[in-house]
């Protein structure tokens, strides 16, 4: 067995765009990824005011830190995403569509609107968990 299930009970929902349940067994490393915003590496914003551009950078910064770690996005199980009230999901999710493709076992995910992030041009921001095999 593979050591990440993925699993959508009869009894809950069905969306392709993410799955209920993430069952982790057999020897693996969790990953803990801290909320990425859209912070290019000099540390400027990326894309003040346009969710899409934002939510483009935040998935090269998930990207890069699970990299660091010996993993991608496939060794995701789990992710928060936090925007800002007021801000359309459709765009971000477009670019979650384009990037993840048609991959198999989409992660679990919990949406929060949020008052505010860290900095007030933020819009949007994105911690995960990931599991990958030991090497």
């Amino acid at each position: 067995m593979a050591p990440t299930q993925f699993l959508n009970p009869d009894t809950l929902h069905r969306n392709p765009a993410f799955s209920q349940v993430a069952v982790v067994s057999g020897t693996v490393r969790t990953i803990y990824v801290g909320g990425q915003n859209a912070v290019d590496t000099q540390g400027q914003i990326v894309g003040r005011g346009d969710i899409t551009a934002q939510t483009e950078q935040v998935f090269r910064n998930l990207e890069a830190a699970l990299a660091a770690a010996g993993a991608s996005l496939e060794h995701v199980v789990k992710w928060n995403v936090y925007a800002v009230s007021g801000q359309p999901l459709q765009p971000a999710f477009a670019v979650f569509q384009r990037i993840w493709g048609q991959r198999a076992n989409p992660p679990l995910i919990s949406v929060l609107f949020v008052a505010g992030l860290a900095h007030p041009d933020f819009l949007v921001e994105m911690d995960a968990m990931a599991v990958a095999p030991e090497d």
